[in-house]
């Protein structure tokens, strides 16, 4: 079994704390199951905000879907002027049967734009 990360994102409508625990949950969610991967094949987690979101922690919306054994991390995103907007990122770590060009990295909510060579 190999150490594999998976990178995602998702787009906030509106810097609120329980919209962004919903968009969070549904994206670490859809990463794990496309991934074929539960809760206990996970490492760790780096959240990253851009800086316009202020209201909660990404990482709180992970330990209300069931991480609470798993180390998660919150970083501000570089402030790039012109940049996507109310973007929140992930960076899971995660033991894997699979190879490197099978992992499946998760876009949603407008964030496919951020990388459009990786959205499913």
């Amino acid at each position: 079994m190999a150490v594999r990360a998976i990178r995602g994102a998702t787009c906030l409508e509106i810097d609120d704390a329980e919209h962004m625990r919903s968009r969070v949950a549904e994206l670490v969610a859809a990463m794990l199951e496309r991934n074929g991967i539960g809760v206990d094949d996970l490492i760790s987690i780096v959240f990253t905000a851009t800086p316009d979101v202020h209201s909660d922690f990404p990482a709180a919306a992970a330990r209300g879907i069931g991480l609470d054994d798993v180390p998660l991390l919150c970083a501000q995103e570089m402030d790039v002027p012109g940049s996507l907007p109310l973007v929140v990122r992930v960076m899971a770590h995660a033991e894997m049967n699979a190879g490197k060009a099978d992992v499946v990295h998760v876009y949603l909510q407008g964030a496919e734009v951020l990388r459009r060579d990786l959205a499913q």
